[in-house]
């Protein structure tokens, strides 16, 4: 098995979709590689009941559909796994996970763990452990706010130090169990080249993908993601010049090993 291949194989543009929207249910994945239909955050508490309802009424390609339950210690968790065993969708978000043992509520059902909390951060590499778990995806806001704390992210929109290093903590564990990695969302929709700049971060370091909140969205997550042209045949050349080659070797006056040969098979495979 190789990193990121743990039953994880979405495209990179993951959106998020209200359950008790759906009428946006099939835009949402027409637009995007992925959908995460949203029984937590999205609806509110007096809407959980029509979020349910909405999720059995209309089902969709459940082959490319994630669904976010309400966190473990809620009173909806519960009546969401009911609804959920209903339908055929068999990938679901954990939001707020904290530690191994509340995954096992969810084994039959590919699960990815929404580390949000201090206690998430910290029990990552538990929580990346378990047997069906296929991606970790880290959340900067619900973090901050478990710390007590008003801001991810600094007055020049880089987040600060704590966020950071959750979002380090997350890449990590999920690397360290051949789990894939999720990135968080960007919330200021109107700034693209923040967007952009963040998810070609996230490709560089080894994000699997880039949750987002708005279509609009999805397309500079796609381009991030997607190698140029230039980069992919320098990735080739190297690799054919490896072919050739015993131990470390010398391209285009850099210096070549197996890390970065790893590296541009990353690009190659990316291009696929």
């Amino acid at each position: 098995m190789t990193l990121n291949s743990a039953a994880f194989d979405l495209g990179p543009a993951i959106l998020f979709c209200p359950a008790e929207r759906p009428e946006r249910y099939e835009k949402a994945l027409e637009r995007a590689d992925a959908v995460i239909l949203d029984l937590e955050d999205a609806v509110a508490a007096a809407d959980k009941d029509a979020g349910r309802a909405a999720l059995l009424a209309h089902p969709i390609d459940p082959s490319r559909v994630i669904v976010r339950v309400n966190g473990f210690a809620t009173d909806e968790f519960e009546a969401d796994l009911a609804a959920l065993r209903k339908t055929g969708y068999t990938r679901v978000m954990l939001p707020k996970a904290s530690s191994a043992p509340e995954i096992d509520a969810l084994r039959g059902y590919d699960v990815i763990a929404l580390c949000e909390t201090a206690a998430g951060i910290l029990a990552a590499p538990q929580i990346a452990a378990v047997d069906h778990v296929v991606a970790l995806m880290w959340g900067a806001e619900d973090l901050v706010a478990s710390l007590g704390g008003t801001s991810s992210r600094r007055e020049d929109g880089e987040y600060r130090d704590v966020a950071r290093f959750a979002r380090s903590a997350v890449l990590l564990a999920a690397a360290a169990n051949d789990t894939a990695a999720i990135d968080s969302v960007y919330l200021d929709i109107a700034d693209v080249a923040g967007l952009g700049a963040e998810a070609r971060d996230a490709v560089a370091v080894g994000f699997a993908a880039t949750a987002c909140i708005h279509p609009s969205q999805v397309a500079v997550i796609r381009e991030a993601y997607a190698p140029t042209p230039a980069q992919v045949e320098q990735a080739r050349a190297l690799l054919a010049a490896a072919s050739g080659a015993h131990g470390v070797f010398t391209f285009e006056g850099q210096m070549v090993d197996e890390p970065v040969l790893r590296h541009a098979r990353a690009v190659v495979a990316r291009a696929r």
